[in-house]
């Protein structure tokens, strides 16, 4: 008799495990959303980002892939591996852990099946973001252009209650905009997050704080929903000389800097990220090597997403990074104001005149002048920085900020640790529907429009550059590789005249950049010069003139 029942208990036994494991094998993630699985270890530790030098997943892909994915320490003993898989059918993994006494982080094994996608969202169709070698844009795995058009909301991810996230980023998504720019840390714009909560302590020695991150892992989740994609600055790098522990990049010891980005790429890889690694920073000079350092450490094994880099006001990094691998998006700030100086960094600056010279990356201006930062920004403004932009070097995207929604600004708020207090600004609820904030929505859907991942500048059309004369007047002109296709940025209502140097017939159209419309071109020719006027006299104008078939 006991017998039998020790028999039956083995058997139900035996029975729930067969049960529970092919319940647990035929788990299914759609391919590019993020898998995660939860691991809980065996012991405490003191400080897990010093003590467990190694928590790593092995994962092979159908074919044979191997990635080797970090995990990381999400508080107590609960370690996580998050994973965007990236080829449908059967993934196995086997997590390996420098602490291989530990039974909970060590050859634990597993399997799931990555299923056809889901969503109709481009990030989870298309795939994720990346590089294409030797181009100068950004591209869906599948290789569909991918069109940067990012809102800067530092403080957004920090600050926002659930209902105002929700409202920000549908607006976002609904006009057009493709990228979110945010800070994943304490930094000079907010010492602390909604909940006071900071995201480490220390600086010779840090302590992550993963009730932090796990507050910011719904925001970051939020985004992706949305189809947008999230772009995190890990390490806000301002040199100041008060506050210096609201500047991660800049007072943090290289090995601690290394570390705490370390951490966020294996807590968001299984997002659809773009990482921007330091922000607001400076990068030559004195700083060059301790930031080839950082990129490198953070960089050096294989990782999810491509990485930028977001320089300080009136600057890039381009020829001094040139080839640094890790390196996917030359980023560059123009600075917050309309002066020359300000204008002609974008328009005959280095960015504009060495971008051929240096290896093929995309080059996007990841913070041009701010809508009211000053009462003098207005969205003319905010229009001629961005076409200057996108039409000076090969077209990749442009970056939206305005001075009310980067600091969150609610009523009777001021900006933090900033210049300007804020409070002459339009709080962010009413700065997502500034004139300009609308305007690069609409910018951005234009460019859609066109072959836009095609078109380089092309200044020596135009006969007679108006900007020589007047900085604000500079007339950007940009052709596709094959020719057929010419955008010229008119910044003031003035007669244009290119040379038709292969002697072809054009149709051409004008684009409203305020009024989001199109209407059709006279395009008049003598002696092998184009001339097209504007509609009207005033205002600023995008000329679309397209080869006509033979």
């Amino acid at each position: 008799m006991f017998a039998f029942i020790k028999l039956s208990y083995l058997f139900i036994l035996l029975f729930t495990c067969f049960f529970l494991s092919s319940l647990y094998s035929s788990a299914q993630t759609p391919v590019w959303t993020k898998f995660e699985h939860t691991f809980t270890s065996s012991k405490d530790y003191q400080n897990p980002l010093y003590d467990v030098k190694q928590f790593t997943v092995r994962f092979t892909s159908p074919t044979g892939r191997v990635k080797q994915i970090n995990g990381f320490w999400d508080g107590g003993r609960i370690w996580k591996v998050r994973f965007a898989p990236d080829e449908k059918g059967t993934w196995s993994w086997q997590s390996i852990c420098s602490q291989q006494e530990d039974t909970g982080l060590q050859g634990i094994k597993g399997s799931f099946t990555c299923t056809e996608p889901v969503s109709k969202l481009e990030i989870y169709r298309r795939g994720t973001i990346i590089r294409p070698k030797g181009s100068y844009h950004l591209s869906y795995s599948d290789g569909t252009p991918f069109f940067w058009a990012a809102c800067t909301a530092w403080n957004g991810t920090l600050k926002s209650t659930e209902e105002e996230w929700e409202t920000y980023l549908s607006n976002r998504a609904s006009i057009g905009y493709s990228v979110i720019q945010f800070v994943t840390t304490q930094w000079r714009g907010a010492d602390k997050n909604s909940l006071g909560q900071v995201a480490f302590e220390g600086s010779g020695k840090i302590k992550i704080n993963p009730d932090f991150f796990q507050h910011l892992d719904a925001k970051i989740d939020k985004i992706n929903e949305h189809g947008l994609v999230a772009a995190p600055v890990l390490l806000w790098a301002l040199p100041v000389s008060q506050g210096r522990e609201l500047s991660p990049g800049y007072y943090l010891p290289d090995g601690e800097a290394i570390l705490l980005a370390r951490y966020m790429v294996a807590r968001y890889g299984g997002n659809q990220v773009i990482w921007i690694l330091g922000g607001d920073g400076k990068y030559t000079d004195e700083f060059e090597q301790r930031w080839k350092t950082i990129g490198r450490g953070v960089f050096a094994d294989e990782h999810p997403g491509i990485v930028a880099q977001h320089p300080g006001g009136g600057s890039w990094i381009g020829e001094v990074y040139a080839n640094e691998p890790w390196l996917d998006i030359v980023g560059y700030q123009s600075g917050h104001n309309n002066s020359a100086n300000a204008v002609n960094f974008i328009t005959k600056g280095t960015v504009a005149k060495l971008w051929d010279q240096l290896p093929a990356r995309p080059l996007i201006n990841m913070e041009p002048v701010y809508e009211e930062i000053n009462p003098k920004i207005t969205a003319t403004d905010v229009r001629n920085a961005s076409y200057w932009s996108l039409f000076n070097t090969p077209t990749a995207g442009i970056t939206y900020g305005a001075n009310g929604i980067w600091p969150w600004l609610r009523e009777g708020e001021k900006i933090l640790n900033h210049a300007g207090t804020g409070e002459e600004v339009s709080r962010w609820r009413e700065s997502i529907h500034l004139p300009g904030s609308v305007q690069v929505g609409y910018l951005a859907n234009f460019m859609r429009t066109l072959e836009w991942w095609n078109l380089k500048p092309a200044p020596q059309l135009l006969v007679q550059q108006p900007g020589d004369k007047t900085y604000n007047q500079f007339v950007s002109v940009s052709r596709t590789d094959d020719g057929t296709t010419t955008l010229v940025y008119v910044p003031q209502s003035m007669t244009i005249q290119l040379y038709n140097l292969n002697g072809v017939a054009f149709n051409g159209q004008w684009f409203n950049p305020v009024a989001n419309q199109i209407s059709k071109a006279k395009v008049a020719e003598s002696k092998g010069i184009l001339a097209i006027a504007p509609p009207t006299q005033s205002g600023d104008w995008v000329l679309v003139l397209k080869q006509k078939n033979k």
